[in-house]
């Protein structure tokens, strides 16, 4: 039993398993050709409550993060981790709700709610990644106006979306002191989007570069207060980076519970593979961990629905997800023998598709840092 999760956790839960068993995986694999989700999925997605989920009506489901992370780990669970409805509701979302005005939430989330809109955010640029303070995207006040310039690369969702969360030097002098965030809506003149990349996994995840050139933006678009943007960021990464361990969590549970099934199945030199030594303790140390692992992600999952979640034991959670889900699933993997190579087979997928959450939201490396600096 999960004491985190109250009924009406359960209850979106089933609701999401249900939706991801008929909307999602019948097409996946056409979705995975195509190497985009159709925007008519996020429509039916609103129209289901499973967009933002912990924000009040008319701007969300009216519940909290326990209800989004049920969305997270049901699409993560079934080896979808190449929807992006997290980045959209539990990252973008969520910086319209916390910084932006009142006439900013009610032009765009009630509409992001519903599918309609669909959102990203822009951070990394060919040459800042994690180090913000790098970043060379730059936005001039002109009168009335931010003239932005600049690049951004690795944005999921970049190709659906309607809205974008830009991070943008103001004062350039000030390092990652002098970064904003803005607004940008698909459509405007200067903005343009590159095609989508090419990527080893999370096909269905439209990915692109986003350009810059003289964009004029009105200043109310400017989200938050100038020069605040990396103090915005950090509050967000918490949840984020939670939200990425709940991702690896569910998707290392549901590939272990479908692993062991194929195991008991497969015979080689006339032997189950389960029942070779190898494969069971592997299984088992899988289980065990993977056990721990939950604990503890329930556990900050409970404190930071109490607002209690802070940025060290948020990057513990992150780095002990992603490394874990990465060392079992290649386990499983070389279990299902050649077959786990084909591209058909669900772990294959899994296993490629679970390579970039080592990268994103702050890399392995970055969060070994960040731990590290308490001793």
């Amino acid at each position: 039993m999960r004491t985190v999760l109250r009924e009406d956790h359960l209850l979106l839960r089933e609701q999401a398993d249900k939706f991801v068993a008929a909307e999602i995986l019948p097409h996946l694999a056409a979705w995975e050709r195509e190497g985009i989700t159709p925007r008519a999925l996020w429509r039916k997605a609103g129209a289901s409550g499973l967009l933002n989920c912990s924000l009040p009506p008319p701007y969300g489901q009216g519940g909290d993060f326990g209800h989004a992370a049920m969305v997270i780990e049901a699409l993560a669970h079934a080896n979808c981790l190449g929807i992006g409805f997290s980045i959209h509701s539990d990252m973008v979302s969520p910086y319209l709700w916390n910084f932006g005005t009142d006439a900013q939430k009610e032009l765009w989330l009630p509409r992001m709610a519903r599918g309609d809109l669909i959102g990203a955010i822009a951070m990394t640029e060919p040459g800042a990644g994690s180090d913000l303070k790098a970043v060379r995207t730059r936005a001039r006040r002109e009168g009335a106006h931010y003239v932005l310039n600049g690049q951004k690369t690795f944005i999921t969702n970049g190709v659906n979306a309607g809205l974008v969360v830009v991070l943008a030097s103001t004062e350039p002098d000030l390092g990652a002191r002098g970064l904003s965030l803005f607004i940008v809506e698909e459509g405007m003149a200067g903005f343009t989007k590159g095609p989508a990349l090419q990527k080893i996994g999370q096909h269905s995840q439209d990915t692109c570069e986003l350009f810059f050139d003289e964009l004029r933006l009105p200043a109310d678009y400017l989200l938050g207060q100038e020069n605040e943007g990396f103090g915005y960021v950090t509050h967000e990464l918490a949840q984020e980076r939670l939200a990425i361990a709940l991702r690896a969590c569910a998707s290392l549970e549901g590939m272990l519970q479908s692993g062991a099934e194929y195991v008991r199945n497969r015979k080689v030199f006339g032997r189950r593979v389960l029942d070779y030594q190898n494969t069971r303790f592997k299984l088992a140390d899988a289980l065990a961990k993977a056990r721990m692992l939950r604990v503890f992600l329930d556990d900050c999952l409970a404190r930071h629905l109490q607002g209690q979640l802070d940025s060290v034991t948020a990057a513990m959670a992150k780095l002990n997800a992603t490394e874990l889900q990465g060392q079992v699933l290649d386990d499983l993997l070389q279990m299902h023998g050649g077959y786990g190579y084909m591209a058909e087979y669900g772990i294959a997928r899994a296993w490629a598709d679970a390579r970039a959450l080592r990268l994103f939201g702050g890399s392995s490396e970055i969060l070994r840092e960040i731990i590290g600096k308490q001793f």
